[in-house]
């Protein structure tokens, strides 16, 4: 049974098919890029996976399971975490409180419940403690400690990258979509991501796809990648073979790459 599989995707926007017969799969525990120039329909193919657009053809299937036309929080209970290009956090809350918000899924007591989290022994308490203890270990794993109790709108912004980061690991996920997580960062914070990013995989066994921009760091974490354009899959393979093809070439001429 493959880990991850998409077939013949279709997506249409009016008259525009943004994704064109697209398939690719990927293998349990590894990282695996996908690459393309502005337009070319990266953050549209995420959207159909994650399920905020339905697809108008074709089939994701996760661990044996269709995942087109469930919600995104059933695709998210399923075991499939993201992050976005545009930040989604909650600006006027903590660190902390951010990650936590990030265990809703796992939380089982209610807000009734939690009114009463303070009695001894009370199950919301227990709860709280062990939720807590999830996201220590997100904490440390992203050496946040330093931010665990700003509020995020004092933050950074590549800090607020990693709190974001962190959020989509506290849902305990074990696929990870990354929406260009490299954007807007330092090229010190780029150096510290990558690590971050093969730690997740390698310490958390989280396998990882990754939409990203930037070349270099594409090359030094990616163990697959596809390259796409206007929807259509160009090629895919390992780092070398696809960023040398003459069609990716083509594809990246005006944008810098």
């Amino acid at each position: 049974m493959e880990f991850f599989s998409v077939d013949n995707l279709g997506k249409r926007f009016g008259g525009l098919k943004a994704i064109d017969s697209l398939g690719f799969s990927v293998n349990k525990g590894e990282i695996f890029s996908v690459i393309g120039p502005n337009g070319a329909g990266k953050s549209t193919l995420f959207n159909c996976i994650n399920g905020l657009y339905r697809p108008d053809e074709g089939s994701i299937r996760f661990k044996g399971e269709e995942l087109i036309g469930l919600k995104t929080h059933e695709v998210a209970a399923r075991g499939i975490g993201r992050t976005f290009q545009n930040l989604e956090l909650f600006e006027n809350m903590t660190t902390m409180e951010n990650l936590m918000l990030g265990r809703h899924m796992h939380m089982k007591t209610g807000l009734m419940a939690s009114t009463l989290m303070f009695r001894r022994g009370a199950k919301a308490s227990q709860d709280e403690i062990q939720n807590r203890a999830e996201v220590e270990k997100i904490i440390d794993l992203l050496e946040l400690q330093s931010i665990r109790n700003k509020f995020v709108s004092q933050l950074p912004y590549g800090a607020k990258k990693l709190v974001e980061l962190g959020r989509a690991l506290a849902a305990e996920p074990e696929l990870l979509l990354l929406d260009e997580p490299a954007a807007g960062l330092t090229n010190d914070e780029k150096e510290e991501l990558i690590f971050w990013i093969r730690d997740i995989r390698d310490e958390l066994g989280i396998t990882i796809i990754m939409i990203e921009h930037n070349m270099q760091m594409v090359a030094e974490i990616s163990d697959r990648v596809m390259a796409i354009n206007f929807g259509k899959k160009l090629v895919e393979g390992l780092v070398d073979e696809v960023t040398s093809h003459e069609e990716v070439i083509k594809a990246y001429l005006g944008e810098g790459v």
